[in-house]
């Protein structure tokens, strides 16, 4: 049986695309309505940082059907100040303050810093062992020593095959064969990892960061072998999940969009349903 794919941007709401993609008269607090009619899947970066207020869990089950899918990230408390070491009560935190989205939550993945490497593999193994039942899990690693098909990188994946955890893949080649002019790229040049990739599908959910250059049309070409790879995926029966980043994110959900639909081509999986839409400007002189 083929899977399915969900496709996001990371994030929901940002005002830019009210009145240029989203109606208008979209509210601040709505977005994510708007949002969840263009793409069917969002990062959640935000709780890296700072866990929301229930109030705020509850309006977005309110805003989005239960097919779509939040992938939320492990607080940065957890990944890079306690270093997966005694995280049993903010882990629990964040799990009890997410859970209320039930069917609407995706793999929460685990961000680990590039000085998390192969020394550390035991503690991951501890904390990977520890972790709630009845949720799905992804990892993103950036030490260079889990690069393309290593030994180490071998023992990673024998670990988050062992634990049913995914491996979360971040893609930055099309970022950083692009210009570097901006405010915008110059900021994602300096934070976004340079590493080679292994397009590596652990379980049933593959994860896959995409992050592409301002110029939308320089991006296609880059994520070509992503479709094929996801189509391979999806004619296996697995159900990735694929995030498009660019610097700036202006125009996120058409890129988002046209990604998806470039898989859809090469599958039997439907075409998303059209989008709520900013309304076309009047002509200043009609006829």
């Amino acid at each position: 049986m083929a899977g399915q794919l969900h496709v996001g941007s990371p994030m929901w709401a940002d005002r830019r695309w009210v009145g240029a993609l989203f109606p208008r008269d979209t509210r601040n607090g709505e977005e994510l309505a708007a949002y969840s009619s263009w793409l069917n899947a969002v990062e959640g970066n935000t709780t890296f940082y700072a866990l929301p207020e229930p109030r705020s869990v509850s309006k977005w089950a309110e805003q989005t059907s239960p097919e779509f899918q939040f992938c939320f990230k492990v607080p940065r408390e957890i990944s890079h100040h306690r270093r997966l070491r005694n995280c049993g009560e903010p882990l629990a935190q964040f799990v009890e303050r997410l859970a209320p989205l039930g069917p609407r939550l995706g793999p929460a993945w685990l961000q680990l810093p590039p000085s998390f490497g192969p020394d550390d593999l035991g503690v991951l193994d501890r904390f990977l062992a520890g972790l709630p039942e009845g949720w799905r899990w992804g990892v993103e690693v950036r030490h260079q020593a889990f690069e393309a098909d290593g030994s180490d990188e071998r023992r990673l994946n024998d670990l988050l095959h062992t634990h049913n955890v995914e491996r979360a893949i971040i893609d930055t080649r099309a970022l950083f064969a692009g210009p570097c002019v901006t405010a915008a790229e110059l900021e994602a040049f300096e934070r976004k990892p340079r590493l080679r990739i292994r397009p590596v599908a652990i379980g049933q959910r593959p994860i896959v960061r995409f992050i592409g250059q301002t110029e939308h049309a320089a991006n296609p070409p880059f994520w070509a072998p992503w479709v094929n790879k996801l189509a391979q995926w999806i004619d296996e029966g697995r159900s990735p999940i694929v995030f498009i980043h660019t610097p700036d994110n202006a125009r996120a959900p058409e890129h988002g969009r046209e990604f998806y639909e470039a898989v859809a081509a090469r599958t039997a999986i439907r075409s998303l349903p059209d989008p709520v839409r900013a309304e076309a400007q009047p002509e200043l002189f009609s006829p």
